[in-house]
C-alpha cells in the first residue's frame, strides 16, 4: 500500500492557477514520460485545454498538477519513472479535479505549455521538470515540434471549488453523519446497574445531532433515530447515501476491570484499510462509486488499487486530525483514557472514501460513568465536547463548496493580497 501518499509536510509552492471557461469534461487519454540532458519531460494527452494548478511537494519530494474539470479515460496506463521523475500516482480530488502526483529523486524548476496534439481536436499539457529548454528537448528528440496555442489568461481570484452536490447559489451544509453504536436485539454493553449501551448512546446521538443541526453551516443525519437493528455495514451505507463529509460513531466502552475509566477515540488502522481495499478490490463489479465520482469497476487492478489507496490514506490522515480535536474537546468533560488517537479495525470506520471515527464516551463498566451516562446533562456535556472538535476541525480544513469554505475564503484572499504573498514566489 502507498502509504502516506498525501502527508503534508514543508511545502514549497510554485503554483500556476488557469481559470478558464469551461464546456465540457476535459478526459485525461495518455501519459508519456522522457527523458533529456538537463530535464524531464511529462507529456498528458488530453481531449481538450482546462484549468490547470501546478506545485511541488516535500517530504517526500514530488511535482503536482490539479486538471480541473477532467476525468481519467479507462485505457491510461502508468509509464514507469525516468530522469529526475522516480514514478506516478492519480487520484480525484473534489469537484471534480484530477490529480497526477510525480514522485522526484530531486526538487527542479517546473514549467507547463499547452500544445496542439498533431492530427486531431485534442490538446498536449507538456510539463518540463529542470533546466532543459523546449528547442532542447526538441534536439534530443524527446519532443516533438508543435503549434503552441496562446498561453491562457491567469486570473489569480481565490476561488470556491464546490462539492458535486453542493447548491450553486450559496455554500453547501457540511454534513455529518452520527451513528448511535449498536440497537434494537443488540443492547451492547450493560452496566452493572443496568444501563444499556444502546439506550445512553443514542441519546447521546440525538443530542450531538442537534447541536450540530443549531450551528449555521452544520447538518447532521443519524444512522438510527429509534431502537433498531442496523448491519455495521448499513451505518456506512447510510452515511454514503447523505453524502456525508464525516462518520462518527458513538459507543460506550466496557471492561472487567469496574476502575477503569475516561473517553477513548479511534481512527481506522492501516491494516484495517489493507483488509478493506483488499475486499472492495475483489468485489470491484458492485463496488459503488467513491465520493469522488471515481468507478473502480471499469479500471485495471493496479489502477483500481492506487485510487482506492490514495482515497484511504487522505482519509485516514483527515480522520486522525480530526479526531485529535475531538480528544482535546473531551477532556474539557472528563477523564480522557487515552490522549492519543488509537487506531483499530473496526467495520464501522471502514469507508473508504469518509472521514470516519469512534468515540468510546466512557466506561459504562464502571459504576460511577455508568451514573454520569444515565444523566442528561452529562449526555449534553459530551455531545457538545464531540461538536466543538468537529467545529474546530471544520472550520481550519474546510471541505470545498461549504460555507466554512466562503468564510475561509477572506482569509486566503488576504493572504494573496499581501505583500509577498503570492504563492508562486515561494
Amino acid at each position: 500500500m502507498i502509504k502516506k501518499a498525501f502527508h503534508i509536510g514543508v511545502v514549497a509552492y510554485l503554483m500556476v492557477a488557469v481559470n478558464l471557461a469551461w464546456a465540457g469534461d476535459t478526459e485525461l487519454r495518455g501519459l508519456r514520460v522522457a527523458a533529456a540532458p538537463g530535464g524531464t519531460q511529462v507529456t498528458l494527452d488530453l481531449t481538450s485545454v482546462t484549468s490547470q494548478k501546478l506545485f511541488t511537494l516535500d517530504h517526500p519530494q514530488r511535482a503536482v498538477i490539479d486538471l480541473g474539470h477532467t476525468r481519467l479515460g479507462g485505457n491510461v496506463r502508468l509509464p514507469l519513472g525516468t530522469g529526475v521523475v522516480s514514478g506516478f500516482r492519480i487520484g480525484t480530488q473534489p469537484g471534480g479535479t484530477l490529480r497526477v502526483v510525480m514522485q522526484l529523486k530531486s526538487l527542479a524548476p517546473t514549467r507547463t505549455v499547452w500544445l496542439q496534439t498533431p492530427g486531431s481536436a485534442g490538446r498536449q499539457l507538456v510539463i518540463t521538470l529542470g533546466d532543459a529548454s523546449p528547442a532542447a528537448m526538441v534536439a534530443a528528440g524527446v519532443a516533438a515540434p508543435a503549434t503552441v496555442t496562446a498561453p491562457p489568461v491567469v486570473d489569480t481570484t481565490p476561488r470556491i471549488v464546490r462539492a458535486a452536490h453542493a447548491p450553486t447559489d450559496s455554500g453547501r451544509d457540511v454534513v455529518i453523519a452520527v451513528d448511535a453504536g449498536h440497537g434494537g436485539q443488540d443492547p451492547g454493553a450493560i452496566g452493572h446497574g443496568g444501563t444499556r449501551e444502546k439506550d445512553v448512546v443514542l441519546a447521546i446521538a440525538r443530542a450531538l445531532a442537534e447541536r450540530i443541526n443549531s450551528e449555521p453551516g452544520m447538518r447532521a443525519v443519524l444512522t438510527r433515530d429509534r431502537d433498531e437493528f442496523l448491519v455495521l455495514r448499513d451505518r456506512i451505507g447510510r452515511a454514503r447515501i447523505a453524502k456525508a463529509d464525516m462518520f462518527v460513531s458513538i459507543h460506550a466502552d466496557s471492561i472487567a476491570n469496574r476502575d477503569v475509566s475516561g473517553s477513548s477515540v479511534y481512527v481506522l488502522s492501516e491494516h484495517g484499510a489493507s483488509n478493506e481495499a483488499a475486499r472492495w478490490l475483489a468485489d470491484r463489479e458492485n463496488a459503488a462509486d467513491l465520493m469522488g465520482g471515481v468507478k473502480l469497476d471499469d479500471k485495471d487492478k493496479q489502477l483500481a488499487s492506487v485510487l482506492l489507496d490514495l482515497s484511504q490514506t487522505a482519509n485516514i490522515s483527515a480522520s486522525m486530525t480530526a479526531a485529535q480535536r475531538v480528544i482535546g474537546s473531551l477532556d474539557a468533560v472528563g477523564q480522557v483514557r487515552k490522549a492519543q488517537v488509537q487506531q483499530a479495525g473496526f467495520v464501522v470506520l471502514k469507508s473508504p472514501d469518509i472521514p470516519s471515527m469512534l468515540v468510546e464516551t466512557a466506561y459504562i463498566s464502571n459504576p460511577e460513568e455508568e451514573v454520569s451516562l444515565r444523566n442528561t446533562r452529562h449526555q449534553a456535556a459530551l455531545a457538545d465536547a464531540i461538536f466543538a472538535g468537529l467545529r474546530g476541525y471544520f472550520a481550519s480544513n474546510p471541505p470545498g463548496g461549504t460555507r466554512f469554505a466562503q468564510a475561509h475564503r477572506p482569509t486566503i484572499a488576504s493572504v494573496l493580497a499581501a505583500p509577498g504573498g503570492d504563492a508562486a514566489g515561494r
